[in-house]
């Protein structure tokens, strides 16, 4: 499977407590209207820390129920516990996910070896290509490149990273140190035409959670080698991935652009608290400024 294009990290809509299922059902619907490439089901913006096991897999398999084709569904699978791992990557295998999201070990900090091992024994246990997710602001440490490099080359089935360090350096030394057809995505919305100037080939986006249209337009530009374009988009909506990710921590305002529109109830599990009463001004504007409310 080809990794390539945009990629939405989707929330997880709650009411009363529960998993929202009909509203994650249009949030789906949404998306493939909008032309993303993949959704991405129960990662950080999803809300994986605080879903039970069931409701974790559940999630993944209605995603793929909903998505039923129309585009590729990639399961958050990943935890600090390799046996955990193993065992939710191969359930979404069962289920028939397209792929697999494997966040960095948060928490535990275990060395290069540590990594290494932990991702190959989940890359072993299936079939499942998967996408490493390198996010040293959540997970405290970041998958050297040459872990990354040393992955690509003993594991068949490890053919992506998501690079979430803020680094267009780290890029650069990814793409000569991994296989042509290994894919780099930016996990940073705002860095995404860098990234792909320097080799990525793709995002896996918060802000497309409300503006899948735009932010495809966005990628298929930097893709296509029309920088100009690339460019006045990057400008255009830098304000609002920007907005997004700043009011507060993810994914507590892109859950509230969402509860603005109606789309989904204000709910957030715990310790998340839903964003302040004083920013909600704030972020009608914003969402505003790009006709998105």
């Amino acid at each position: 499977m080809k990794y390539q294009g945009l990629y939405t990290a989707i929330v997880t809509p709650f009411k009363n407590n529960e998993v929202d299922y009909d509203a994650f059902r249009a949030l789906v619907e949404a998306q493939i209207a909008g032309g993303v490439d993949g959704i991405v089901p129960v990662g950080t913006t999803g809300e994986s820390p605080t879903l039970s096991h069931e409701e974790h897999m559940e999630v993944i398999r209605k995603c793929i129920e909903y998505a039923a084709g129309r585009c590729q569904v990639i399961a958050g699978t990943g935890s600090n516990s390799t046996e955990e791992a193993i065992e939710m990557t191969k359930e979404a295998a069962a289920m028939g996910a397209d792929g697999t999201l494997q966040v960095c070990p948060y928490y535990n900090k275990p060395s290069q070896e540590g990594l290494y091992r932990h991702f190959k024994a989940i890359a072993e246990s299936s079939e499942l290509p998967v996408l490493l997710y390198s996010i040293p602001g959540r997970s405290g440490i970041e998958i050297a490149v040459d872990t990354v490099a040393r992955l690509a080359k003993d594991c068949p089935t490890i053919v992506a990273i998501k690079e979430a360090g803020g680094s267009v350096e780290r890029v650069n030394q990814l793409v000569q140190a991994v296989p042509a057809d290994f894919a780099v995505l930016s996990g940073d919305d705002g860095l995404t035409v860098p990234f792909i100037s320097c080799g990525a080939v793709g995002l896996v986006s918060v802000t497309s959670n409300v503006a899948p249209a735009e932010m495809k337009a966005l990628v298929d530009a930097a893709l296509s080698g029309d920088g100009r374009k690339a460019l006045e988009l990057q400008k255009k909506y830098y304000p609002l991935m920007k907005g997004l990710m700043s009011l507060d921590t993810n994914p507590i305002p892109i859950k509230a652009a969402l509860a603005l529109r109606g789309d989904i109830s204000w709910e957030i599990r715990m310790p998340m608290v839903a964003l302040a009463e004083e920013k909600h001004a704030a972020l009608a504007q914003l969402l505003k400024n790009f006709n998105l409310l």
